[in-house]
Parts: structure tokens; sequence; C-alpha cells
């Protein structure tokens, strides 16, 4: 037997490079995401590149199954699926209760006008600027470029720069948009590729109203909305009867996605409106968040699904396409292509409608809202699923040049797309956080409760110092803009925080001036008061009115006065 201590193999050096990139992010998480502002995306997504054919050659997802292109494609589109199924899942349970049947109104806006401009706006530069291609393919190029992303939305929605300058309203808003969009993407694709692969225009039509709308899209909000308004009440009854322990709950995070897409996709229905409806019926009386509310295993499996997708999406990226003579493609027309479709894709659209859309308040955050609609894994994954629909209508049936020429030009084309996003909307919170904040926000004791949330406010908000038989707190908030409002549960909400070995009564005393006295009973600080708190939000002006944003709990929507 002759011994070989050496065994490399694609496997093992994918487990090595991407627990080693972990590794690393992980010690230095807190400078790049907290201080830098970048999130793992673009770190993923450059380690990707630096790995992949194009640099290190040491990890090429293209080179799989012999370079077979429909196996690649077919490991493109399910691996996509998964990510994003769970992140739309996460997106959904972590809303406010209720959070559709409250803000329905601003989400109509962003997925009916909002998208369908974007749409026709992204075909009409592509038809333009991309030779060979008639509008109906345009169109179904753009209906990839629509939906935002919910995993690159995720560095808008959550972090500290988030937390200090976004408004609560408008994270909800984003995070329930990106949730929504991906799957809500598939009547714009179908309708352009129905009406490519068939012979009629009416049949085209027929299928799209069928087969698209009454069949994918209803059945899988149906589907999702059933499951988890099933397994909510199941929760229910088994936490009533001591059924179910701690590590269960957060578990039901990648379980009830899997279980939602898996039926879903047996059954030919829209796989991710399935999950976000899941996500959001399961947790819509905040009983899921309430049991949640401690656990941190939701941000460490939805950090290590990121850190996967860019790393793929990194060494999958087609950078040998993007100046290809065969498909008339340059790299000066994408790069002119991205650049008006990142500009002119929502931006005026927002600013025209924003009046009439209630969560968005003013031209700042109308212009914030315009920017902020990242292209990412989302516009991958219906790119593939375009590609192989047209690969499989063509082995059917002889389809036109133009569909063949589809079917070739669509992936690059995105990839481009997402390529630009990924740098631009990476490196636009760093940007930002040389300006002003999207509005002028004064910010109490809690935070907006967030999967990607950083340490507890209670371990750098109050310094303790003992003197005899005083404790003095002292908040080292700094505010940029306004002063924080006195509340008379400020000082006491704090002070349940402080844990004692024996009950007696202390003097409490904050920045504001405000005292209380009251009694200590020694429990443990993080079961009394939740990380991110129960007091005021924020509070900011809006010309001569001062609003005020209340949370009464986690899992709840905030009030306004």
């Amino acid at each position: 037997m002759v011994f070989y201590p050496f065994q490399v193999t694609i496997p093992h050096i994918a487990y090595a490079g991407l627990g080693g990139f972990v590794v690393l992010f992980g010690m230095f998480s807190l400078f790049l995401r907290e201080k830098l502002y970048i999130g793992e995306a673009c770190w993923a997504f450059t380690f990707g590149v630096v790995i992949g054919p194009y640099g290190a050659d040491i990890f090429n997802p293209r080179a799989w199954a012999g370079g077979s292109e429909e196996t690649v494609n077919k490991i493109v589109l399910e691996f996509t699926r998964v990510v994003l199924a769970i992140g739309v899942f996460a997106i959904g349970v972590e809303l406010p209760k209720a959070y559709m049947a409250r803000h329905w109104k601003s989400l109509f806006f962003l997925l009916v006008p909002v998208m369908a401009w974007g749409w026709f706006v992204s075909a009409g530069l592509i038809y333009a600027l991309i030779p060979g291609l008639n509008f109906l393919s345009s169109l179904a190029i753009a209906a990839c470029l629509t939906p935002t992303d919910p995993i690159l939305a995720a560095a808008v929605v959550g972090g500290k720069w988030a937390d200090k300058h976004v408004p609560s309203h408008l994270r909800h808003l984003l995070a329930a948009e990106s949730g929504c969009n991906d799957g809500a993407a598939f009547p714009f694709l179908f309708i352009a590729l129905y009406f490519i692969i068939d012979s009629t225009g009416s049949e085209a039509v027929r299928n799209w109203f069928l087969l698209l709308w009454l069949y994918q899209v209803i059945l899988g909000i149906a589907i999702g909305s059933l499951i988890g308004y099933a397994f909510r009440h199941l929760m229910i009854f088994c936490q009533r009867r001591d059924l179910i322990d701690r590590h269960s709950y957060v578990a039901q995070y990648v379980s009830l996605a899997m279980l939602t897409i898996g039926v879903c996709t047996l059954l030919g229905a829209d796989d991710l409106l399935a999950a976000f409806a899941c996500g959001t019926t399961f947790a819509w009386d905040g009983f899921f968040n309430r049991q949640t509310e401690e656990a941190v295993f939701s941000s460490v499996i939805d950090l290590l699904f990121n850190i996967a997708a860019f790393v793929f999406l990194g060494a999958w990226m087609p950078f040998n396409k993007f100046s290809d003579a065969a498909l008339s493609l340059s790299v000066w027309r994408l790069i002119v292509v991205a650049i008006l479709v990142l500009l002119l894709r929502r931006l005026p659209i927002m600013v025209l409608l924003y009046r009439w859309i209630p969560d968005v308040k003013n031209l700042r955050e109308a212009v914030f809202s315009g920017h902020f609609g990242p292209i990412g894994v989302g516009a991958i994954f219906i790119s593939t699923l375009a590609t192989m629909t047209l690969e499989e209508a063509n082995t059917a049936n002889s389809q036109s040049e133009q569909a063949e020429r589809l079917a070739d030009v669509i992936q690059p084309v995105v990839a481009f797309m997402v390529l630009c996003s990924i740098v631009i909307h990476g490196l636009s919170i760093p940007s930002f956080s040389l300006g002003r904040r999207v509005h002028s926000v004064s910010r109490s004791v809690s935070r907006t409760w967030s999967r990607h949330a950083s340490a507890p406010d209670w371990t750098n908000q109050a310094r303790l110092v003992e003197r005899g038989a005083n404790i003095v707190i002292n908040r080292d908030i700094q505010m940029e803009e306004g002063k924080l409002v006195p509340d008379e549960n400020l000082a006491s909400s704090r002070a349940s925080a402080i844990t004692a070995a024996t009950s007696m009564e202390k003097s409490s005393v904050d920045d504001n001036g405000l005292e209380s006295k009251m009694e200590y009973s020694g429990t443990d600080p993080r079961q009394e008061v939740p990380p991110d708190g129960t007091d005021k939000v924020m509070e900011w002006q809006e010309g001569a009115y001062k609003v005020t944003e209340r949370r009464r709990g986690p899992g709840d929507d905030v009030s306004r006065s």
C-alpha cells in the first residue's frame, strides 16, 4: 500500500478556503463592518475573485462536472435558491408583527409602479446599447435587474450605520421590499419569455395568467402562508406544554425555509414568494420574535450563507464574456448600461412618487430609497432560471435565433450589473458615513431589532461607578443633532438592568438629571431588559413638527406621535 500524504480535491480546497476566510473575517469583523462600514458581501466577493479561475485558479465552479454548462447552471440555480429562501424567510420573520397588513400601501407602490418603471427603463437602455437584441429580449434581461437583492440590502437595513442614521420605518420598508420582489419579478420575466417561446400572442397571455399568476404566484403565497400559520400555532401549542426546547426555536429559520421551497418546487409554485409569506405569517403575532429575542444563531447562519454565496459568485463570475465579439458585448457598453441603469432604474420614480408612499417621509428619504436598490444574488438566480427555461424550450422546439441569442447574453449582462452593484452599493455606506444622515435623528436608549445587530446597547451605553450606597449611570452616546427628551420611564428602565446581590434601595441619576428610587432584585439584566431596549426609538424634526417613534417590545411595530 502506497502512502499519499496529500489528497488535494476541489471540496477540500473549498472547505479550507471558505473556513479560512470566515475565520479571518470574523477576527476583524468589528473593524470591517462597524468602522469601515463595508459588509461581508464585498469582502466575500473579492475573496471569490482572488481564488477563482481569473485569480489563483484554485476554485472554479464553471469547471465542475467536466465543464458542463447545463450542470453548472443547475448548481447555481439551486444554491442561490436556498440562500435567497433563507434570506427572505428571515426578513419576513423579523418584520414587526402584522407589518404587511399595516404597510401594504407603501409596498404596493414599490412592487408595482416602481418595479414597472425600472423594468421598462432598464429594458430601453439595454435595447439601445446592446446590439442584436429586440425589445422582448431586453425586457427579459431587465426583469432580472428589477428586484432589490435581500442579501446586499442587509447592509442598508442592518448594522451600526443604519441604526444611527436610517429611521426604523425606512429600514423596515426596504427590508420588506427586498423580501417580496425577488419572487415578484417572476411575472415581469415570464411575460417576455412566453412571448419569445410561444408561437402566438394569445397563447403567451393565457400561459401568463393561468400558469404564472393563478398557479405559481397565488399558489406559492397560499402554500407559504398556510405553512407559516400552521407551524406558528403548532409552536404555541408545544411551548405551552413544554414540548420544545430553546435551541429548536432558532432552527426554524432554516428548517421552515427549506420545507417551504421543497414543497413549492415539487408543485412548481413560486418558492421565493412562498418563503417570504411563510416568514411573515409565522411571526405575524410577534410570538416567535419574543421567544428568540436573545438568540444569535440566526445571525450566524445568515452570515455563513451570505459569505458562501458571494465567494461562490466571485469565483463563478464570467469575466471572459464581458468582452466577446461573438456576443457583440464590450466592457465599455456594459459600463455605460450599468451606470445608466443604476441611476435611472429607481431614483427618478421614487422622487416622483414619494408623496404618495406613506413610509417615505421626505425628499431625502426618497433619494436614499431610490439609490439603495442593489442587484445581487436574486438577479443571478432569475437569469439562470431564464437561461435554463430558454434552453429547455430550444431543445423541445426549434426556436428563433433571437431566443438563442438571449440565452447566450442574459447571464453575462446580468453578472456585470451584479459586479457593478456590489462595488457601488457596497461602498455607498462608507461614502454616506462621511456626510449627513438620511434625516436628523436623535436616538434614545433603544434600537430597532436587526439580524445584523452588533453588541447589545447595555454593554457600551452604561458605565457603572459604585460609590458607597450610590450607583451612578453615565451614558456616553453623543448626538450629532438634537437633544434627548427626558422620559419618566427612562431612569427606571436603565436601573432595572443593574445586578445586585441583595435587595437594597439606591438612587439612579442619568445625564438628563432624572432621578428615581427603586428596589434591586439581583436578577440577570439581560432577562429584564432586551439588548435593544424597550424605550423611545427615534426622534427627528419634520418641518415644524417633531416626530417620535416608540416601540413596545420585540416584534412590535413602531407607534408615531
